[in-house]
């Protein structure tokens, strides 16, 4: 469903010439939102673990976008090794990251999956993996003096409960509902980063989006093209109940780059059940509002990740 050659490119924003941009994933609202990050004269910095995938996404915004100033790098975020070495080649090139969005992620494998750490794979990959991104490159986040981490969840947060005896759903694996917890992680994160970096004075902002339901590749990526659940979707219900992925990229980019989004807040449609309609500030779920949850989270992550904060500004 991923469409690499014709980028919607609509809502105008303010030009983003000078400033640097990573983007995880390169399908569907990270292509969308790549895109229009290239169009404003970012440069942007497409992050995925599909080589392939990456530099069919930059030769399809390059041809939409001449003169675009974009490149595809390796990021594996099941793997925090990957990680690492993304990260070490992001500061050994120097500069700063003025935007950083946290949007690749995977959706209900219909069996437990485990990452290269041992992990449990939609755990490690939506949560887990942007969790030690963003603290290994919180140095050049620090550098912009303004900078902006968007972190990409879903409706489904609000449906998620964290079950920290058994996070890595060892003893009970339900796709559909560890899918939710894990994009409740990625809600009680983003908050969670609002309020230690108000709190330590970390110059960045950190606000949560998510696209509704939007027509993105994430059934067809784990139940393939002619999956029950693949046709369901893309031929009955994102046609009657959703909208685009250049719609469902919308919020990500209103919290990115509008002066009005604040930190701490959450972004997405605003039509019915928030599937589609238009952008604005939204309810987070009773869960992500848990600060004792969010708190036990952080201490969690930065153990099953092996980084901490502070240390990368001492």
């Amino acid at each position: 469903m991923a469409n690499y050659g014709k980028p919607s490119i609509t809502t105008q924003y303010v030009r983003q010439d000078g400033r640097t941009a990573v983007v995880t994933g390169t399908g569907g609202l990270g292509f969308e939102v790549a895109a229009k990050l290239a169009d404003l004269g970012a440069r942007v910095i497409i992050a995925g673990r599909n080589v392939q995938k990456g530099h069919e996404a930059v030769a399809g915004i390059a041809a939409a976008v001449p003169g675009a100033d974009l490149r595809f790098e390796v990021l594996d975020l099941a793997a925090l090794a990957s990680v690492k070495d993304f990260t070490g080649r992001m500061i050994a090139q120097g500069g700063s990251i003025d935007l950083l969005v946290n949007n690749a992620g995977i959706m209900s494998p219909p069996q437990r999956r485990v990452s290269a750490d041992g992990f449990e794979a939609q755990f490690a990959t939506n949560h887990l993996g942007h969790f030690a991104l963003t603290a290994r490159l919180l140095p050049l986040l620090q550098k912009s003096g303004s900078a902006r981490v968007v972190s990409v969840t879903s409706i489904a947060h609000r449906y998620g409960r964290m079950d920290f005896d058994d996070l890595q759903s060892e003893r009970k694996y339900q796709p559909g509902v560890v899918y939710c917890r894990s994009k409740l992680a990625v809600a009680l994160f983003a908050r969670t980063l609002h309020q230690r970096a108000r709190a330590q004075g970390w110059a960045l902002a950190s606000m949560a989006a998510h696209p509704g339901f939007a027509g993105t590749n994430l059934f067809a990526a784990e139940g393939g093209p002619k999956s029950f659940m693949t046709l369901l979707s893309t031929r009955l219900l994102v046609p009657l109940l959703g909208h685009s992925a250049a719609a469902g990229a919308d919020p990500i980019l209103h919290a990115s780059l509008s002066p009005h989004a604040g930190s701490g807040r959450l972004y997405g449609p605003t039509g019915f059940l928030e599937m589609k309609g238009a952008t604005g500030e939204c309810p987070f779920g009773a869960g992500a509002l848990d600060d004792e949850a969010g708190e036990r989270l952080w201490q969690l992550s930065e153990e099953l990740a092996g980084v901490s904060f502070g240390a990368y500004l001492s």
